[in-house]
C-alpha cells in the first residue's frame, strides 16, 4: 500500500473516531482523549504486526536451511544395473549347482 493511501486512511479513521466521539459524548475532551487512545491502539497493532512478520519470516529461513541440510546429507544411491543383477543371480545360479552336486557325491 502505497504511503499516500495509508495516510489518508489513517485521517480518516482518526476523524471518524473524533466525530464518533464527540456525538456520542458532546464533549470536546473525551473526544481527543478518545482519539488519542484510538491512534495508540493502532500503533501497538501496527508494532504487533511487524514483530509477528519478522517472527514467521524468520520461521520460515530456519525450515529452508533444514531442508537444504536434509538435502544434501541424504546418500545417493544408485540402482544397480541389469548386467550386474544378471551375473550375480548367474552366480548364484551356479553356486547351487556346485552345492547340490557336491552333496550327492559320496
Amino acid at each position: 500500500m502505497p504511503f499516500r493511501i495509508f495516510c489518508r486512511v489513517l485521517g480518516m479513521v482518526l476523524c471518524s473516531t473524533v466525530l464518533t466521539a464527540y456525538f456520542a459524548s458532546h464533549s470536546i475532551g473525551t473526544a481527543i482523549v478518545t482519539t488519542l487512545a484510538c491512534s495508540l491502539l493502532l500503533q501497538l497493532a501496527y508494532f504487533a504486526s511487524v514483530l509477528f512478520l519478522i517472527w514467521r519470516s524468520g520461521r520460515v529461513s530456519r525450515a529452508g536451511q533444514r531442508a537444504e541440510h536434509f538435502d544434501s546429507c541424504k546418500e545417493v544411491v544408485s540402482e544397480p544395473d541389469l548386467d550386474e543383477v544378471t551375473n550375480e543371480s548367474a552366480n548364484l545360479l551356479q553356486r547351487d549347482q556346485i552345492l547340490a552336486i557336491s552333496l550327492l557325491l559320496p
